[in-house]
Parts: C-alpha cells; structure tokens; sequence
C-alpha cells in the first residue's frame, strides 16, 4: 500500500534583495525536495521578481541567486504559481520570468492553500 504524500506549499512574497527571506526560501524549497511529497509554489506580491530574468547583483556585492530556480522542477516542485495581479502591478507578464509557471487568479491561490497540509511563507 503506497503512503499517502503530504501536501507542501510554499509561498514566496518576498523581493529577492533586501533580506535574506527570498534566498532562504529557495534553499528551504531544495531541501525539501529530497523527500517524496507533493511540492508547488506560490509567487505573489514582491515575490514575482524572485523569477525576473536578467538580475543584476554587481552593484548590490551580493550574490545573484535567482537562476537557480530553474531547478525547481528537478527538486519535485511542478506546480508553480504566479499572482496574475501582482505580475501586473510590477509590469510584468510571464515572458519576463525565468521558468514557467501558470499565472493566475487569486481567487485559484486561494483554492489550492485550501487543499494543502502545510504552507510554508517566505
């Protein structure tokens, strides 16, 4: 009999400068990775630009991060979502970010915390 797979959910709202929020929820995320459960993500508010191509740290002296979620599917996380408002305050359509994901509605993000065991916010 297969073990059912907990829910996991994490939800980044976070910039990826100015803290250390955005890169330690990343690092939680690979970590997590390693067990077999069910993973998907959630970028909304600042945490859209986590996925903006073309970042540049130089000026910051910190270290540029964001390619790495390109990875997140091999890690076990398929399920990506990005708040469709929150692309859109900042100017951004899906074209601008790193990988894919499926843009959508708050009303959808809600639905799937909803059916979680566990999110984890960054």
């Amino acid at each position: 009999m297969a073990e059912e797979k907990t829910k996991i959910m994490f939800v980044c709202r976070q910039a990826p400068h100015g803290s250390i929020y955005a890169y330690e929820g990343l690092e939680v995320m690979l970590i997590f990775g390693a067990y077999e459960q069910e993973y998907a993500a959630v970028f909304m508010d600042d945490g859209v630009l986590d996925l903006k191509k073309g970042q540049d740290t130089t000026e910051l002296g910190v270290k540029e991060f964001s390619t790495t979620y390109r990875v997140m599917e091999d890690y076990g996380i398929e399920t990506i979502y990005v708040d469709r408002k929150s692309l859109e305050e900042r100017g951004l359509t899906a074209d601008d970010l790193l990988i894919p994901v499926q843009v959508v509605e708050r009303a959808v993000i809600a639905e799937a915390m909803h059916q979680q065991d566990v999110i984890l916010s960054f």
